[in-house]
């Protein structure tokens, strides 16, 4: 498989773990447990399986130290990445500051990013598809998609 695919519901406990869900795991290669999980783009987390990290970060690595807009994004990228791992039943802690700044409560939705998944506050991310018409969605859908046949 080229990418993950799906959005998976969680429900996060009083200890800011949750169980990452079955049909989510099994898109994971086989005894895949590390995984990076850092701020997203947008008030979210990014939760990346260990070897989809060591791809970015060999990217990131080739990047010029003496451009300042790398090292601010070098700091924002890597500031808040924190490695976890599933514990024994399955489960996945989240840190508080990152917690914190998704702004994630009780119900999370992880979803499919192609080689990561984006963890939302499940209200948050129901108010994204809500604000969001079909017709925006179209237009965004051409002007990339155009884009990408055009080589931008």
């Amino acid at each position: 498989m080229k990418g993950f695919h799906g959005e998976y519901e969680a429900t996060v406990d009083a200890k800011g773990r949750f169980l990452l869900p079955g049909g989510l795991k099994k898109q994971l290669p086989e005894g895949e447990s590390r995984f990076i999980l850092s701020r997203g783009f947008e008030k979210c987390l990014t939760l990346y399986p260990f070897k989809s990290w060591e791809v970015i970060i060999d990217k990131i690595n080739r990047l010029n130290d003496f451009d300042p807009k790398v090292r601010q994004f070098r700091r924002q990228f890597l500031g808040g990445a924190t490695e976890v791992e599933l514990d024994s039943a399955g489960r996945m802690l989240l840190p508080a500051s990152l917690k914190e700044y998704a702004g994630l409560q009780k119900d999370i939705v992880l979803a499919a990013a192609i080689d990561r998944f984006e963890i939302w506050d499940a209200g948050k991310y129901k108010q994204l598809f809500e604000d969001f018409s079909p017709e925006a969605f179209s237009d965004l859908a051409k002007e990339v998609m155009l884009g990408l046949e055009r080589g931008i």
